[in-house]
Formats: C-alpha cells, structure tokens, sequence
C-alpha cells in the first residue's frame, strides 16, 4: 500500500519522531522494504545484472548488527498479488515505470531496477542465518501490524501505511535506523532509530482521534486508490489551504494537514462520514443519483484495510504452529497443504503462487536490449512446464482449471472442482513448442479430461490445447511482459508434464520422477550431469538450456565467462572442497591467487567504457532462464538442490572477464596454478556441452530439438541487433577431459 505525500509530511516535522536507542527487543522487519532499501541506498550494481555476492554481505552485516544489539528479527514477506484485484491496476502502472527505467539504465541514464534475483538470495541468507521467515499470501501489510500490535514491538519499514496503523510499539522508519553504526559499549550496544506513533501525531492535532488516521489516508489516496467522488469533496473542502501556511502552498504535503485538521474537528469517523454524507448530497448511503454504496459508504469499505484483528495469524506460524497464515483473504486456502507450507516458508515463488490462484504473472523487467523480445521470451517453455503442473488438479481442487469468477472471486477463494486426469496409452506427441515470445504453442499429450459440470473437456491425442471446465478456451496464464517499452499482456499455455503427476499428491511423488520432469522441460539428460558437483547442476542444466534458447545464439566466451564466475564463486566459499577430486595435495595460496586474479577482472563504477548491451542481453536470458527454473524447482520440491545465489553470479565480474577473454585473454592464464580451480572449470564446461549435445534420448527432448531447429541463426557468433563483437559459436568449444572423480547419477542427488 503507501499513502501519498505521507512520508514526506511526516519526515519533514520533527514532532512526529522521536529518538530511540533501539536494543534487546524483537523486530518486525517488512522483508520486501528490507531488501530493496539495502540494494539501492548502497549503490549496488544494477546495470550488469546484480552483484549478489555484494548483497549478500551487506545483508549478513546487517543482521550481525541486529544480533550484535540482541535484537530478535522477524522477516514478513509479500506472496502473490491480491486475490480481490483492488491494487492490479497499480501493479501495472509499477511494471510500466520499471521497463522505461531499465531502458533508462541500459543507455547510461538513471533508473532504479532490483536484479531478479535479489529476493531468492535474500531468502537463502535469512534461512542460512537462521532468521524466522514468514512469506504472506499476498501483500503483508495488514498481517505486520496485526503481529506488531500483539507483540507491542516496533515494525521496520518505509511503507507510509505505517503512519496509519495503531501501533503501541511504534513505527521505525528505514531512513533513520543507522544500523551501520553501532553505539554504546560492548555489552550494551544500541542503533540510533527514531520512531513515530500515532498516539504523537494526534496529539500535534489536539488529540484528534486515532480512529480517524485511516479516513485521512483513504482520502489522500493509497495504492488502492482513491473514490472518485473523493476529490469532489476534497475540492469542497479546499484542503489545500487548510494547512498551517493559511494557503500559502499547495501539493501532497499541504492536502495531507488539511485533511488532518478538518478531521481533528471531529470526534469519531461516524461523525465524518456523516459529514462526507451531508456535503456529497447521499445521505442514506446512496449517491446523488440514488445509487447504493455512495461515497462515505466506500471510504468505509476502504479503512477496513488499516482494521487490526488479534490474535495475529503470524504470531502462531513464528511460535513453531504448522498452520500457514491466511491474511485478509487467501486463494490457497483450498490447495493441499504442502503447497500453503512452502509457500508460507518462503519456498514457493510468488510467481508460482499468482499462477495458481490469478491464473496471471507479472513479469518483472531487467537491464536489456528493449528492441529485442523480453529476456523472458527465452524461458517461456519453463515457465509452461510450471503452469502444466498446478493444472494437473486432484479431487479437491481445480489447478489452473475453472472460470476467472472461480479463480478471483470476492475474496479470491478458489472454488474446489473435481478433476480426474487420465492418460492415454499415446504419449510423447508434440504440437508446436512456442519458443518465440509472441506465439501460443502447445504439446499434444494424448490426456483426456473427463465431463464436469456438463461440459465436455477432452483433450484428444494430438491436439494443441487443454480446455478449463465450461469453456472452449485452453487453459492458459496471462503473462504481463515488456514489448519493446511497453507492456503486453500474452496468452501462454500450460504444458503437462509427459509423466502423470497430481498436484495434490506432488509431495508423495518419488524424487526421480519429479527430477525428471525438471529435467524433460530443460532438455538436459540426467547422465550429463553425473560428474557435476551437487550444488551446482541446476546451474548447468539451466545454462545447457539457456545456450539453446537465448537469442543472438550465445558465443564460446559468453560461456567461459559464466562458468569462470562459477569457479569464482566456489572458490570464495569457505568450504570450497564439498565437491570431490582426484588432487592429492591442494595448494590454497595458488586458489587464492586465482580468485584474486578473476576478481580483478570486475567491471567498475565510472570506467569510460559504457554498458555493451548486448552482453547485458544476453546474460539477462540466463538469469530469466534460471529464475524460472528455480521456480520450477520449488514447485517440484527441490528435486535438485538448490544452489547457493549469491555466489552464482556476478553481473560485474561475467561482464568484465567477457571483455578479457574477448580483448585475447584465455581463462587458462587466469586459472593458472590452481588446480582445483582448474578442473572446475574443465569439468563444468565439459559437462554444459555435454547437456548441450544434439544426441538426445528422450522423444521429447528430440521433439523439441525439431521444433527449435533454425531459430535464431541470424543471431550465431553474437551477431545480430544489440549484440557487439563476435565469438565462436558453442558447437566450437574445445573438449577438456574430465579429471573430476565420478559420482553416482542416481545415489547423490
């Protein structure tokens, strides 16, 4: 949420803060506030793709300072969008200024876009410090205020609704906590904050009543919008030249204390909302022209949204109750419950989420070409895979199936149906794969959808399409996706995956099945991965992937560059022998030479040299790649472990040993002496080529291949629109032998 010209107004009165020296206590911490303010307010990388290893350390400095304090933090997440779609109109808006502002970044101009990645990394650090972590169903605005008002602990954030809400323990704005600088002795350490209460902003009004605060933010206009009657009245009232200037200003800052002192003449909002009722002229809750619901009755539908309830949901999911929180409403509220627990845990992207209960994605954009397609057009087949999964329902639920009134209905329940779904003996028949970003595709598997409701709803051997109960329509996920510099809104069908699987029974499915549903969708066999370290083989799939489908087809030294940020990144681990090789002694000081010479090779703030944004492009279509397939990976219940984000990659470092390799370096000269190092990076490259081989077993994965044939050849050697310099193609990569130890394909996933 957020209301306008609030912060401003508030921040810029000193009355309205008061100084704290902020220690032993528990903290409620807005996650998605958290992890934006710490990206932006300290200059990370935003143009080459994110550093993470940066954010990662920032994140762990800041919880260290927490801790240092005996301050217990409480992470809240948002999930997926509003069920009630009262903000969609505002998401869209947001999504539109992100796409100038990367376009903006991509040419050297100002622009604040977070990496897509930035949320998965802090997740994983929160989960590896220990952090208690709770992600909502949707926004979480509501649920924080009713966990801080039971635990009477102040909430960090800078969302302006907390202006609004009662809170007793009060409100610390980001813009003041001055974690970075500790104060007071070793033992009684302390952070500089200041903290607002409404309690002190009443009173600077002559103690108007505090149930008056979300009347004052419903008129001044949040994310959900303001009636339109509202300004109507707002102009009666003349607001702007109520505030103390006596008219001397106008503007958010002048109508915010206008409003709050028409409202301190009043003694409760009923009192109010019979005045709003007498000037608009719809006494009796209707409006002028006698229609039900005018205007006062809507601003009271309105400040429902700042009502707190107790006991707060979340308190029990932080007090070790397995029951995930619901919030004002919940679409998953009728899915299995292994499905609310991962979600609820922070293991199921809200990506996920707003496909299943939304039927509906956004896609967030990144630094890129904007005259090619979106970096997520390369990704699409993944991102078909994951809506062919939740449409696959059971008895109690419905999937992706069902009427949009089913899916977004007052209070965005989703309406259980009965679905069984049978195959027929004919599989592996494929229609078009739909690769390019603007096309429908669809993938023939011989399922046939039994009659509901009376309606027919096959799906015959062959066909393109599955319908949704009562509908001739297949059944499909908007996906909101940059087009040039604007937004558009594609149509994407879900492709089921070639082995059976139920929605509500995914949890009891054996993990190779479910790998190799992963693995079908990425093309990749499982054999190819054998000799790559656990951690690590989601990486190489994706990247085996990305080499197929990203367009301009990517170059050798593209690839070199990202497997040498891989060494990077385990080399800069602590325990950076968990994988296992043929090397009797290890020489740590050469490691480290080896890491210090890949670190030099950074991109760094101010060099003369702009942005390649090609390069950006395509390192952009392997991020998408891998986003998507995480969140695959999740929905599937981590067949193959995770691997560790922050030390993936770094924007950064793949960008400037890119210009090396391509300015004549060889990754030889950088690997030099290290021979872990060294075989890393053989192996790994070996094993990308390997996935990467034309000799596919699977029908599937040949009929894919068929239907990728010839797709994006103007592209090849990094040529093409966007794209600088050239590059052998990836079939010219030289072979390197594997000196890696092998592993069992099947014992050590």
């Amino acid at each position: 949420m957020g209301v306008h010209g609030l912060t401003t107004y508030v921040e810029g009165n000193r009355n309205f803060l008061k100084d704290v020296k902020f220690r032993d206590s528990r903290l409620i911490i807005d996650g998605c506030s958290l992890y934006f303010r710490l990206y932006f307010t300290h200059c990370l990388d935003q143009s080459h793709g994110g550093d993470y290893d940066a954010f990662a350390c920032l994140l762990t400095q800041f919880l260290s300072a927490l801790e240092a304090c005996n301050i217990q933090p409480y992470v809240v997440l948002d999930g997926g969008m509003d069920p009630s779609d009262k903000k969609f109109t505002t998401l869209r808006h947001r999504l539109q200024s992100k796409i100038k502002e990367a376009d903006n970044l991509s040419h050297g101009r100002n622009g604040c876009v977070l990496p897509i990645l930035t949320r998965k990394v802090f997740i994983q650090v929160l989960m590896q410090r220990g952090v208690p972590l709770v992600q909502c169903p949707a926004e979480a605005d509501w649920e924080i205020a009713c966990l801080a008002h039971q635990w009477k602990c102040p909430v960090l954030t800078n969302d302006s609704d907390f202006y609004i809400f009662d809170l007793p323990g009060g409100y610390l704005p980001h813009h003041f906590f001055q974690w970075a600088n500790l104060n007071g002795k070793a033992s009684n350490r302390y952070i500089s904050a200041r903290c607002y209460t409404t309690n002190g902003l009443c009173k600077h009004f002559g103690g108007m009543n505090q149930e008056l605060l979300p009347l004052c933010a419903v008129l001044a206009g949040n994310d959900y919008g303001t009636p339109k009657d509202a300004e109507t009245l707002l102009a009666l009232l003349d607001v702007n030249t109520l505030g103390r200037g006596g008219g001397k200003g106008k503007g958010p800052n002048s109508r915010i204390e206008g409003l709050l002192l028409w409202l301190s003449s009043f003694s409760s909002p009923a009192e109010a909302l019979e005045e709003v009722s007498r000037l608009m002229g719809d006494e009796g809750g209707r409006g002028k022209r006698g229609q039900k619901g005018g205007l006062s009755s809507q601003l009271l539908s309105g400040m429902q949204e700042y009502h707190i309830t107790s006991p707060s949901s979340l308190a029990r999911w932080f007090s070790g109750g397995k029951v995930a929180p619901g919030g004002h409403t919940s679409g998953l509220a009728q899915f299995p419950e292994w499905l609310s627990q991962a979600a609820a845990q922070g293991l199921l992207s809200p990506l996920v989420v707003d496909a299943l209960v939304m039927r509906r994605v956004l896609l967030f954009p990144q630094v890129e070409n904007s005259k090619l397609s979106s970096s997520h057009c390369s990704a699409r087949t993944i991102r078909q895979g994951i809506y062919g999964v939740l449409q696959r329902g059971g008895q109690d639920n419905v999937g992706l199936g069902g009427s949009a009134q089913q899916r977004r209905g007052a209070g965005g329940a989703v309406q259980a149906q009965a679905i069984r779904v049978q195959e027929n003996t004919s599989k592996g028949m494929r229609g078009d794969g739909g690769r390019r970003c603007h096309s429908g595709g669809g993938r023939g598997q011989g399922i046939h959808l039994p009659k509901q409701q009376g309606s027919s709803i096959e799906r015959a051997a062959g066909e393109d399409s599955v319908h949704a109960p009562g509908s001739t329509d297949p059944i499909s996920v908007e996906e909101y996706d940059r087009l040039e510099l604007n937004i558009k809104k594609n149509q994407v069908e879900a492709h089921p995956p070639r082995t059976p699987i139920c929605l509500d029974t995914l949890g009891q499915a054996p993990v190779a099945v479910r790998r190799n549903i992963l693995l079908d969708v990425l093309e990749v066999r499982e054999t190819s991965l054998s000799a790559v370290p656990l951690h690590l083989r989601l990486a190489v799939a994706v990247t085996s992937f990305w080499l197929r489908a990203a367009i301009p087809t990517p170059s050798q030294h593209h690839l070199q560059a990202l497997v040498l940020g891989l060494v990077y990144g385990e080399n800069n681990q602590p325990a950076a022998t968990h994988y296992q090789y043929a090397v009797s002694q290890i020489n740590w000081a050469a490691e480290r030479s080896v890491w210090s010479r890949l670190y030099q090779q950074r991109a760094r703030p101010g060099e003369r040299r702009g942005l390649d944004i090609g390069v950006a492009h395509s390192f952009s279509q392997w991020q998408a790649c891998l986003w998507s397939a995480l969140c695959f990976n999740q929905l599937l219940l981590l067949p193959l472990p995770e691997p560790q984000l922050s030390w993936l990659f770094s924007g950064t470092l793949v960008h400037g040993l890119l210009r090396y390799l391509k300015g004549g370096g060889d990754a030889e000269s950088l690997l030099a002496g290290g021979s872990l190092s060294g075989q890393l990076y053989s192996s790994l490259l070996d094993a990308v080529k390997n996935c990467s081989s034309k000799a596919h077993t699977s029908s599937s994965a040949a009929g894919r291949g068929r239907r990728g044939k010839g797709r994006g050849r103007r592209g090849r050697g990094g040529g093409g629109r966007g794209a600088r310099g050239g590059g052998q193609g990836i079939e010219e990569i030289n072979r390197f032998s594997l000196l890696m130890k092998e592993e069992s394909s099947n014992d050590d996933w």
